[in-house]
């Protein structure tokens, strides 16, 4: 069966956002709030219609997550900001895959994710309420899996308890793209032998989409 690049690019392109959500947020303690919002709110759909719908049924959602796939694969270098992403990215994928293998990981993460419909009746997805249930959950469930992400930036800014919680809900939602990305058919054997299918399938997503305004 052949695979479906645009969903594998789409899901691999939600990672990635949540991997340069995570950069901006470490090094200067805010974030691109529109793709923020996009990355949180994946958290929310556990039984989407499509890939896409994840993502809120527009691929401009994931702009900033395309050019930093395409930033990531195109990318030699092993030092600075874009080894930074790219160690980001895997990570995310390697506490997915530990994620998968552990059922009460899994349902514990179901069920405290439908809490957080629950909170959003009385709170906005950004409040610091939801951003500290979504640390949380990061904190309780992905956490203890191992390895831990380590996150590095301004020590300063990450000492800072509404970032932390910022940067743990963004890594969250980085799993949630994980997930969707084994589940479109997404592996680990794609980034070593169909890296120019994917950043092609990108730059093609992208192209569609024009420039941004």
């Amino acid at each position: 069966m052949a695979k479906n690049y645009f969903d594998i690019t789409l899901a691999l392109a939600g990672i990635c956002q949540s991997a340069q959500l995570v950069q901006q947020l470490a090094h200067q303690g805010q974030a691109d709030n529109a793709a923020l919002e996009v990355s949180l709110r994946s958290l929310l759909d556990l039984n989407p219609s499509s890939t896409l719908a994840v993502y809120g049924n527009d691929p401009a959602n994931l702009r900033l997550g395309l050019e930093s796939l395409i930033a990531v694969l195109n990318s030699p270098s092993r030092q600075g900001a874009s080894a930074e992403l790219t160690r980001y990215t895997l990570s995310l994928m390697v506490l997915e895959r530990k994620l998968h293998g552990n059922k009460q990981a899994m349902n514990d993460l179901a069920q405290r994710i439908a809490q957080l419909d629950r909170q959003l009746a009385h709170y906005p997805l950004e409040s610091d309420t939801i951003l500290s249930a979504m640390a949380g959950i990061y904190v309780d469930v992905i956490s203890p899996l191992g390895p831990r992400i380590q996150v590095t930036g301004s020590t300063a800014i990450l000492q800072n308890s509404q970032v932390q919680s910022k940067v743990r809900a963004t890594l969250l939602a980085g799993i949630r793209s994980a997930v969707l990305w084994q589940q479109a058919g997404g592996g680990r054997l794609q980034l070593m032998f169909s890296r120019s299918r994917l950043v092609n399938e990108a730059k093609a997503i992208l192209e569609k989409l024009g420039p941004a305004w």
